[in-house]
């Protein structure tokens, strides 16, 4: 029944499919036959549903025959892999038997490991057999290299020694670490080996106590010393190593002659200090002077040795020269600290706070030029402290006004040579030429302020107006020695051959005192009032600029004078290149001028433009062409009409935009005088022109009209009575032009002469 029961149910479910199938197919045939014409397509339509019928057929046969595929090969597979997993096991089973055998293999072994070890001590004694036996030997040996200073020699050979012992200690204490009895006789015999070892390192520290000697007379020894060094830091190394691994370390390790180095050079560096000390009070009052001068030599020969020699003898990982720089440093704090601490008298303190203050970060020591770029003064830490500092600085006002003299003095005549340099001086981060002078002059400043200002603000304010008195004076003689500097260029123009970018840097100079000087009273004074030395410092500054601008401008047109020479000639009319040439000098010398300061730069590009405007009027008022007919004043108005347009262009750029047209247009005013063909409106041309420019006097009017050529005698008086009648007030021109213009007195006696000679032909 168990069987019989899903049978049954299965042939119930196909019976209910054939009916549901018979039923389907009645319906389609029923839909196909609706109609009595179709009764002639039923073959058509058997066929049809016979071609359905195969083709389902078909595919379901394929699928049938895929799927058993598929199982076939699944079988397959899973036949294949119970194959595989029954040799795995197997081999699992002969692995398993093979181990259990050879756990009784193993423990038989332990003979060999013991052999092996044996033999391990064995091969060690072997390999240093010859050593054993020849340690007195090879000890004497040593010892002689030692005494004849063969050092590297003598190092080999004590370094084969100590290997041979090491060795042999190693494998006794691997043998048996608790054996000290064996472990001692090893140590007894070789125990020569350490008292080398000591008398080695004697030799070694006296030649680093000699550094500087020996690296001048034999550098190679010095090099042989940091090589011995550099190996017993590398067996060292070694040693420790071992020892966090087995607990061993030879007797003697770690030597540490790196470190007993460092300590020896120290003591070199603190001794040679020391010793500079050969003078007293007693015997010389400059002593101190000269103890500070000896100890700045000594110490400037020695690092520049160190760094142009020394440090060839030792490995870049060092850092020979800042050891040795910081080891210098260390030991001239220590100095500089006992003398202060002495009752220095009040030169004695001024000598010692201006050496520590100046010149030790000065170009004369610490920042000497053969010390860059490795020495960076900047990092040093100051020699004093605060305290010492304070305590020294209660008799350090009395002393500061004078010797704040001779350092302002010593600027300036360093500055004075940088004048003379044939390379231009440098700029600042927005290109201005510059000199040092200013930073100099502010950093002494600088440092005395701050000094001053540990103590009190009452001190602070003595010695900044101090500062100040002393600035007053010594921009007298920096106007002096710019002055000089300009008449000695007159004599010999080609030298020095950068004067314009010097004295571009002296006017900017000039800009930054004023601002170095109000940096200092913003940081230093609590006072705001503007003080009578204060105006007169910026009286000076302003005075210093402006005449170095004068001095440059004068510079441009001496070498502009031949081509002004030639305006308003008849070789100018003719077709002269004067004006280009002038304003391709002009722009040239303005690259240059490019690198001044505001507002200096400003006003010099301003009174440029006046000066070739007054010069080119001047050519004008010099009548050095008369016109003789129409043609000649056109072709002449026009030329100076297409100039003026020239200079207005120039200064335009010149100036970024910025410029004043008014100037120019004087030369275009006067060119329209000339260029009017009617006389009869001579009068109104002229007046247009007083109008524009009230400050034109009478002889330039009759200038002006002699140079045209064709006025009378009647009509230039008209027009010069006229004027004087109706001529408007000169008092509020902004921007005089004619101002400063003369009429030669000869020009004025030719025109004299030639009204003169025009009367009896009007009496005619």
């Amino acid at each position: 029944m168990t069987y019989l029961q899903p049978r049954h149910l299965g042939s119930v479910t196909m019976d209910e499919t054939n009916r549901e199938a018979v039923a389907t197919a009645v319906q389609r045939v029923a839909g196909m036959l609706q109609r009595s014409d179709q009764l002639d397509k039923v073959e058509q339509y058997r066929r049809r549903e016979a071609r359905k019928k195969a083709s389902v057929e078909a595919r379901l046969k394929a699928a049938i025959q895929s799927q058993l595929d598929g199982v076939r090969t699944g079988l397959t597979q899973l036949h294949n892999a119970l194959c595989d997993v029954k040799d795995i096991q197997n081999s699992l089973a002969d692995v398993s038997k093979d181990w259990r055998q050879s756990i009784n293999t193993i423990e038989n072994l332990k003979d060999v490991k013991d052999a092996v070890v044996q033999h391990s001590q064995l091969a060690s004694a072997v390999e240093n057999l010859k050593n054993i036996f020849s340690v007195p030997e090879i000890v004497q040996e040593t010892q002689n290299l030692i005494e004849q200073g063969e050092l590297l020699q003598a190092h080999r050979k004590l370094m084969d020694l100590e290997c041979s012992r090491d060795d042999l200690m190693y494998e006794q204490y691997r043998m048996d670490s608790k054996n000290v009895h064996d472990m001692n006789l090893i140590r007894g015999y070789f125990g020569q080996v350490q008292g080398l070892s000591e008398e080695l390192s004697k030799q070694l520290w006296m030649v680093l106590q000699r550094a500087m000697v020996t690296v001048r007379r034999d550098p190679t020894m010095l090099v042989s010393v940091v090589r011995i060094i550099e190996r017993e830091e590398k067996i060292d190394r070694r040693m420790l190593d071992r020892k966090k691994q087995t607990g061993f370390i030879p007797p003697g390790r770690p030597k540490c002659w790196k470190t007993r180095m460092n300590e020896v050079l120290e003591g070199t560096v603190s001794g040679r200090i020391e010793s500079t000390q050969s003078e007293t009070r007693e015997s010389d009052k400059m002593w101190l002077v000269r103890l500070l001068e000896i100890t700045r030599k000594y110490v400037l020969d020695d690092l520049i040795v160190v760094k142009n020699m020394m440090v060839q003898c030792f490995p870049p990982h060092y850092k020979t020269f800042q050891v040795f720089f910081d080891l210098y440093h260390k030991s001239v704090s220590a100095r500089v600290q006992e003398l202060a601490a002495e009752d220095l008298e009040a030169n004695e303190i001024v000598s010692l706070l201006t050496w520590v203050l100046n010149t030790y970060k000065s170009v004369e020591m610490m920042g000497h030029p053969d010390l860059q770029p490795e020495c960076d003064v900047k990092q040093l830490e100051p020699l004093l402290p605060e305290k010492v500092v304070d305590d020294l600085l209660g008799k350090y006002l009395k002393t500061f006004t004078s010797n704040i003299t001779g350092w302002l003095r010593k600027a300036l005549e360093t500055d004075k040579k940088d004048w003379q340099k044939e390379t231009e001086p440098e700029g600042d981060q927005n290109g201005y030429y510059q000199t040092t002078l200013p930073a100099i002059v502010f950093q002494m400043f600088e440092q005395n302020l701050q000094v001053a200002a540990q103590i009190n603000e009452t001190f602070k304010e003595q010695v900044l107006k101090v500062c100040l008195r002393q600035m007053n004076s010594f921009l007298v003689r920096y106007r002096e020695e710019a002055i000089a500097y300009k008449e000695e260029h007159l004599k010999d123009r080609q030298l020095p051959q950068c004067y314009v970018q010097y004295m571009i840097a002296i006017i900017n100079n000039c800009q930054t005192f004023k601002e170095s000087i109000n940096s200092l009273k913003r940081k230093y004074s609590q006072s705001t009032e503007t003080t009578q030395n204060d105006a007169a410092i910026d009286k000076l500054l302003n005075d210093v600029a402006k005449e170095g601008c004068q001095f440059l401008l004068d510079e441009v047109f001496l070498d502009l004078e031949h081509h002004l020479s030639e305006l308003m000639t008849r070789k100018w009319l003719a077709g002269s290149h004067a004006v280009d040439t002038i304003c391709v000098t002009v722009e040239d010398y303005f690259n240059d001028f490019s690198k001044i300061k505001k507002p200096y730069n400003q006003e010099m590009t301003s009174e440029a433009h006046r000066r070739v405007v007054v010069e080119y009027l001047k050519a004008i008022m010099q009548k050095r062409i008369s016109f003789k007919n129409a043609d000649e004043r056109k072709e002449g108005a026009d030329r100076m009409i297409k100039e003026a347009d020239q200079f207005k262009f120039l200064f335009r750029k010149l100036s970024a935009g910025e410029g004043s047209d008014r100037l120019c247009d004087s030369i275009s005013a006067i060119a329209e005088v000339f260029k009017l063909t009617d006389p009869a409106l001579l009068y109104l041309e002229v007046s247009t022109l007083v109008s524009k420019y009230p400050d034109i006097r009478e002889e330039h009017i009759v200038a002006l009209l002699a140079v045209r050529g064709d006025a009378s005698r009647e009509m230039r008086q008209m027009i010069i009575e006229t004027l004087n009648q109706n001529k408007p007030s000169s008092s509020s021109v902004s921007q005089p032009v004619f101002r400063d213009i003369t009429v030669p007195s000869t020009t004025m006696t030719t025109m004299t002469a030639m009204t003169s000679m025009t009367v009896p032909k009007l009496l005619k």
